[in-house]
C-alpha cells in the first residue's frame, strides 16, 4: 500500500494529526530499497524516492529538538537499550519532546520498553 493511500484509509479514523520524524524516512528508504529476499521491500531508489515525496506531503515534519542528544541517551540508559533498538529510542525521543503519546507502527513490540509511547499497529486504528 502505497503512504497516500495509508493516510487515506486512516485518516477516517485518526484522532490528531499525523506527523512524522526525518529519521522515519531514512528507516522507510533503508527497509524500502532492501531485497524482497532479506525481508525489504524491493524497490528501486527511484520508485523509494515517490514513496518518500508521498510521506513528505501526507504527514507533517516533527522537528528534531534542540535537547535530542539529551532526551536519547536519557532513554537509552534509563531502558537499558543497546545497538540497534537504539534507532527506536531516538524516534521516542521525538515524540515525548513533542507531546506526541502515540506511534503507528509495524512492529509494536519495538516499543514496549516504553511506558509513555502507545503503539498502535495499522490494524488498530
Amino acid at each position: 500500500m502505497r503512504s497516500g493511500q495509508l493516510l487515506s484509509a486512516l485518516r477516517p479514523r485518526w484522532w490528531g494529526t499525523p506527523h512524522r520524524a526525518n529519521q522515519s524516512l531514512f528507516e522507510f528508504w533503508v527497509v524500502a530499497t532492501r531485497p524482497l529476499e532479506v525481508n525489504g521491500l524491493g524497490m528501486g531508489a527511484h520508485q523509494a524516492r515517490g514513496e518518500v515525496l508521498g510521506i513528505l506531503n501526507a504527514f507533517s515534519l516533527l522537528p528534531d529538538p534542540a535537547d535530542l542528544l539529551e532526551r536519547w541517551l536519557d532513554l537509552c540508559v534509563r531502558h537499558s537499550v543497546c545497538g540497534r533498538p537504539a534507532h527506536d529510542a531516538r524516534l521516542v525521543a521525538v515524540m515525548l519532546a513533542h507531546g506526541i503519546t502515540h506511534l503507528l507502527t509495524l512492529n509494536p513490540g519495538d516499543f514496549a520498553r516504553y511506558p509513555k509511547a502507545t503503539c498502535l499497529a495499522p490494524a488498530d486504528v
